[in-house]
């Protein structure tokens, strides 16, 4: 065995386990040692599961004595985000304070999922009120930092899964995006985080099926390697007629995905979607990253999107576009929980109380207008994969920043609102294309930047390929705040 059990891919742990050189009760005792030495000064997790987790890790080592057929997570632990990862008898808070005591009765499909695939999860990570900005913060828990410099952002809003990722406190981690939520905090925090196709990964959003529209929302993998990435998607994805959007059995197989070879593959490189802001430091090492490509033998160009959208109407459309949500969800906060969001203004940002209540002033024709823009971005996009397999783009136009701050207010001379204007996630939450945050270098200072690989419409294998041969040649696992494995023993290239 190549490490201690946190210092393990996924892919090696199930290995290991499966051999029995160790067992998931080890395991599962080995992260909750490494969860207790660290999480209060990074905030990860709300909710630790010790007692069930221990449990079930015995449960799935009885399994493996026996000589049961066990499922590809066998005793894998894995840690779901405390936003729509319900699990039933364990609280789940959606980072609100007014909710802190919230115990629901079921499962989310994805959740019902792992642990069916043998998974044990091991707690529930931080995200802000009801992941409704792009850093970790909330008034339950505080703020979450990143592993390489813990005053630093993890990012947001699924900040608290990629810093358990990253500093070794879980495995694998899910996530979910609604503007940037998965790739944000896994730029932040130099992991691989996955965007799938909007109805990859099923979710059965009650009592309105159709939430997840505005924009797309979509559940997706954070992890260390991409193939453990992968395995997670394999594990999580598929058809569920509770959801209305649920993609159709197209027999993707993503762990096969990632091994197909990329040559003569067209690359389009846009340094800043035409529009955003970029910092220099993140410029450079993108740039640097996106040359990488050649040496597979693809074929990279640098392009414009052909963008009519200036940055303000591309920031504007997408508050238009989320507006309902948030409108939404005083009334199924009212209705489900019997609490009114306003009556509770001590203990919730009015940040988030502004976008409620702007919500419930704006119109349906003032919504339905602003899909006009988001067509024109669609377009542009689509025009791009008219001639291009790929698109490749910066995650984020700043470094991590302060944990302390909504984000910068200036990057490159230009002002810009730092509640959004810092992360080139959202315009792909408009028009549900696959998208994956990878590793693509570090500042001087030791801080990760990511860079952002974007698919054809429903072309999540594509992304994964891409992916894929870049971790093969310029892998970051060693780069981790512990010793890992790189584990490129998955890739044939």
């Amino acid at each position: 065995m190549n490490g201690e059990p946190h210092q393990l891919s996924v892919w090696e742990l199930r290995t290991e386990i499966r051999r029995g050189t160790l067992s998931p009760v080890e395991v599962v005792e080995a992260y909750l040692d490494r969860i207790r030495a660290r999480n209060d000064e990074l905030n990860a997790y709300i909710t630790v599961l010790e007692e069930d987790a221990v449990e079930r890790a015995g449960e799935a080592e009885d399994a493996l004595k026996s000589g049961d057929e066990v499922g590809p997570l066998h005793g894998v632990p894995v840690a779901v985000k405390d936003l729509l990862g319900y699990k039933a008898g364990v609280r789940h808070t959606f980072g609100a304070k007014p909710l802190e005591d919230f115990v629901p009765d079921r499962d989310a499909i994805f959740v019902e999922r792992l642990e069916d695939a043998g998974a044990i999860v091991i707690g529930k990570t931080n995200t802000p009120e009801f992941g409704f900005k792009g850093t970790t913060d909330n008034r339950l828990l505080g703020a979450t930092g990143t592993p390489f410099d813990s005053s630093k952002t993890a990012g947001g809003s699924s900040g608290g899964s990629a810093t358990a990722v990253a500093a070794g406190l879980a495995p694998v981690a899910q996530g979910s995006d609604v503007g940037g939520s998965i790739r944000i905090p896994a730029s932040c925090c130099g992991v691989y985080g996955f965007y799938p196709s909007h109805g990859r990964v099923p979710h059965a959003y009650r009592p309105n099926a159709f939430v997840s529209q505005t924009p797309f929302n979509s559940i997706g993998p954070i992890a260390r390697t991409v193939r453990d990435a992968a395995l997670l998607l394999d594990v999580m994805s598929g058809p569920d007629r509770r959801d209305p959007f649920s993609l159709p059995d197209d027999e993707t197989a993503f762990l096969s995905a990632m091994h197909q070879p990329i040559p003569d593959t067209k690359i389009a490189y846009s340094p800043d979607l035409d529009v955003f802001p970029i910092d220099d430091r993140v410029s450079e090492i993108v740039s640097d990253a996106v040359e990488t490509f050649t040496e597979a033998d693809a074929e990279v160009e640098s392009v414009d999107l052909g963008l009519d959208l200036t940055f303000d109407e591309l920031v504007d459309t997408h508050i238009r576009l989320k507006r309902p949500y948030w409108a939404e969800l005083r009334a199924h906060v009212e209705r489900e929980h019997d609490i009114d969001l306003l009556d509770h203004r001590a203990d919730l940002p009015d940040e988030l109380l502004d976008l409620v209540e702007s919500g419930q002033e704006m119109s349906a024709s003032e919504y339905k207008l602003a899909n006009v823009k988001r067509t024109e971005f669609y377009d542009a996009v689509r025009g791009v994969f008219d001639s291009h397999d790929i698109l490749v783009a910066p995650t984020l136009g700043t470094p991590p920043f302060g944990k302390d701050k909504p984000g910068p207010s200036e990057i490159d001379g230009r002002e810009i609102d730092p509640s959004i204007g810092w992360f080139l996630t959202f315009p792909f939450n408009m028009i549900g294309y696959p998208v994956a945050s990878i590793p693509a270098g570090f500042t001087d200072d030791g801080l990760p930047v990511g860079m952002q690989i974007v698919g054809p419409q429903h072309g999540d294998e594509a992304v994964l390929a891409t992916s894929a041969t870049f971790e093969y040649l310029n892998p970051w696992a060693d780069q981790y705040p512990f010793s890992v494995s790189s584990d490129r023993s998955g890739y044939r290239r």
